[in-house]
């Protein structure tokens, strides 16, 4: 099944072409609003380096799914 997004307002101007394995490898700064020193703080805090780290990251699935929980049970 073919999946179609517009991710553009999600990506940096030179990302918004890439595909989503390409979006995958990027560099967090390659998110919209993830400056270069955003990113070497993901860096030296967590190793994180790429988008796919990012959301993967289980400090990161942790709050979402903490989130997630309480938005539902409001």
């Amino acid at each position: 099944m073919a999946v179609s997004a517009d991710l553009a307002k999600l990506l940096d101007k030179a990302y918004e072409d890439k595909t989503l394995a390409e979006l995958v490898d990027a560099p967090v700064a390659a998110l919209s609003g993830v400056s270069e020193g955003d990113a070497q703080l993901l860096k030296s805090a967590f190793n994180i380096t790429t988008i796919g780290d990012l959301g993967r990251s289980k400090y990161f699935q942790a709050a979402q799914a903490l989130v997630n929980l309480a938005d539902g049970a409001k």
